[in-house]
């Protein structure tokens, strides 16, 4: 594999976003990642901090499509995946696709539909398919879906259930801008939104043939073997309830290889696993109750394993030879 290519990607894309979305690189880094890796992303923020712009300006960056689904507690299943409707001329039912058949789905405010409604998301998300009648639809390729939850208003919310926050690569907050990006910000949008003048850089097979590619990123068993250990220790942990899946497992071995490939490395090192930890963990374990009311967090506990953890020495090179780290 060449991992020029797959920097040259990201600088591309970045430089395009960054006309709309100032100054979050690191963020921007992060969903470049689950993009790589087929995954999606969940964004818990304060509204109006851009994560409807991140989404439009990642899908028209690559010239693919772009749809938002603003999610309400009356929002019907149907009203994501499609509708069979009969056709009067044919005497048969015909499957109206719904707005999940596109490249890029911002699901604003996910956590307000019903769990009925969440649940079908599920098979979208995971098999990248939809099911309807005995039939089966293939969503396009890539799909990514970008949901955003606000972590502020409890009051007429649904909290996601873990077997679907199990199905989001990550989990990201974009946060605020500082003083000055936020007067950048004021001078670019004064007369207008920089999104209408975005244009696409690069191209859906661009990103196809580089998903193809990104599991070729060398992985030494010593890191892969500190992943698992993660893991585990997640799992064993006297606060926990629900540990870390074999899914989370695999997401964060695979974070590892995207992230070292938009770095300009075929090989990863044991601080790529240590950092995207932070980002593809803590969504997906539960905490006991009675730890909950003392405070104890999932960011808390991964950030603990990740500070007791033994980490092994980082490869030299991407042929298997062990360096210091």
């Amino acid at each position: 594999m060449d991992a020029g290519r797959f920097a040259a990607f990201y600088e591309t894309l970045r430089g395009n976003v960054e006309r709309v979305i100032v100054g979050k690189s690191q963020e921007l880094e992060k969903v470049v990642v689950a993009l790589l890796c087929r995954g999606h992303v969940l964004l818990e923020d304060v509204p109006g901090t851009g994560k409807t712009m991140l989404a439009r300006a990642i899908a028209v960056s690559l010239g693919g499509s772009f749809k938002r689904i603003q999610f309400t507690p009356d929002l019907l299943p149907n009203d994501v995946t499609g509708v069979s409707v009969f056709n009067p001329n044919t005497t048969g039912f015909e499957y109206r696709e719904g707005p999940v058949f596109v490249n890029v789905l911002l699901a604003d405010e996910i956590n307000r539909a019903t769990p009925r409604t969440q649940s079908a998301m599920l098979e979208a998300m995971g098999e990248h398919q939809v099911s309807m009648d005995g039939e089966t639809h293939a969503l396009p390729d890539p799909f990514l879906v970008l949901a955003t939850q606000n972590p502020v208003e409890y009051e007429g919310t649904f909290p996601l259930p873990e077997a679907q926050l199990d199905r989001f690569f990550l989990r990201l907050k974009l946060g605020y801008p500082t003083h000055d990006e936020e007067r950048r910000v004021l001078y670019e949008q004064r007369d207008r939104h920089p999104i209408d003048s975005l244009e696409a850089v690069l191209t859906i097979a661009e990103l196809l043939e580089l998903q193809d590619e990104v599991g070729q990123v060398h992985v030494e068993e010593g890191v892969a073997d500190y992943v698992l250990s993660l893991v585990e220790r997640l799992r064993e942990h006297p606060n926990m309830a629900i540990g870390a899946s074999t899914r989370g497992a695999l997401a964060l071995f695979k974070a590892g290889q995207a992230v070292a490939a938009v770095r300009g490395r075929d090989y990863v090192i044991p601080d790529d696993v240590k950092e995207m930890a932070e980002y593809v963990l803590p969504h997906r374990i539960l905490i006991q109750p009675d730890s909950v009311i003392r405070g104890v967090t999932a960011n808390s506990v991964v950030g603990s394993i990740l500070g007791s953890e033994d980490v092994p020495l980082a490869p030299e090179t991407g042929n298997g030879g062990m360096g210091q780290g």
